[in-house]
């Protein structure tokens, strides 16, 4: 199967690459102290950027498919021990995973969560609820891991759930009732995330709330890390 196209350009790297197209959680990631799990978790990132692409640039739903599957296959190699093919994130996330001991499960539902995306039924809020756990929220909670493998991990899941829900509101507006509860929610649990894991759902602080200045933003950023609340 051919390699599907990256907007990676072979000057630039990971890390511009997520500030250009996810500026909410590289922000988030600028408070990771750490350069090696700073950039670990830009990887996450970047993976989880390269599953939400496929079926927004994909023609029909059958090329999503393929494009989803390419990534199946990376995790085949990532995880079989075997040389995984020549892509800059493919690359990075077999770094991450050996490194860090990732299991497999979870990279695997963030690829399964895109295939909803494929069906243009418009999901109901059971549907959006398990669609937001599945990808923001579970690259939080992988996130969370990277950072602080000692924190309970699972309670970055309704933070990053947030930030995803927040993501679909300017589109569907009738969502605030759903993501104000999952904000409740993700406000109590990242309570019990370390100092150190935070950073992962940082960015949540941001979910939902009307286009701001890059200072504002990261003053709401510098604010919520360092109270440790969303």
């Amino acid at each position: 199967m051919s390699e599907p196209a990256t907007p990676i350009a072979e000057t630039d790297d990971l890390d511009a690459l997520i500030r250009r197209v996810d500026p909410d959680r590289w922000l988030s990631s600028r408070f990771v102290a750490d350069p090696d799990a700073r950039a670990d978790v830009v990887a996450l990132y970047a993976f989880d950027h390269e599953l939400a692409r496929a079926p927004r640039v994909a023609s029909n739903p059958l090329l999503g498919e393929i494009r989803l599957t390419w990534w199946r296959e990376v995790l085949d190699e990532v995880f079989d021990g075997r040389a995984v093919r020549m892509h800059p994130t493919a690359q990075a996330l077999g770094r991450v995973v050996a490194g860090r001991g990732l299991a497999r499960a979870p990279l695997e539902a963030l690829i399964d969560a895109r295939y909803r995306e494929l069906d243009p039924t418009p999901m109901g809020e059971a549907e959006l609820l398990d669609w937001a756990r599945d990808t923001g929220g579970l690259a939080a909670q992988l996130a969370a891991q990277v950072l602080d493998p000692t924190t309970d991990a699972k309670m970055a899941l309704a933070g990053g759930s947030a930030w995803a829900l927040g993501k679909r509101l300017i589109a569907q507006p009738d969502l605030r009732p759903t993501f104000l509860k999952v904000v409740h929610a993700a406000r109590s649990a990242s309570r019990n995330l370390s100092i150190t894991a935070f950073p992962a759902v940082a960015h949540a602080a941001l979910a939902g709330r009307p286009s701001a200045n890059d200072f504002a933003r990261r003053l709401r950023l510098t604010i919520a890390v360092a109270r440790g609340r969303i």
